[in-house]
């Protein structure tokens, strides 16, 4: 089996941001997400069913809370969103990409 790099094959067509499931199963789904200068809709929040852990490979990114509490995220970063919390992309990086791996689980 031949690796694959998650910093390979980068879309160039950013005109909306690009999610792609790296792997699924049963209990865990794990995506590369693209982003430049995207965010989620001002009234879109996630509240999900599942955990989500969330690793910004590239660049730089800005989480908001229905709490009103915020993270910034660069390069390295990473956090775990436990389930049924709402957030929402605030704001990524309009000059740079940038490459998140999210890994959804129970």
């Amino acid at each position: 089996m031949d690796p694959t790099n998650i910093l390979d094959s980068l879309p160039e067509d950013l005109s909306s941001e690009v999610v792609e499931d790296i792997v699924q199963a049963r209990t865990v789904r794990i995506e590369r997400i693209v982003s430049k200068g995207h965010s989620s809709p001002a009234d879109g929040w996630y509240d999900q069913d599942q955990n989500e852990w969330v690793l910004v490979v590239q660049g730089a990114a800005s989480l908001a809370f229905g709490d009103g509490s915020r993270c910034e995220l660069a390069a390295g970063d990473y956090m775990n969103i436990p389930a049924h919390t709402k957030h929402r992309v605030d704001w990524t990086d309009p000059e740079q990409t940038t490459v998140w791996l999210a890994v959804f689980y129970e």
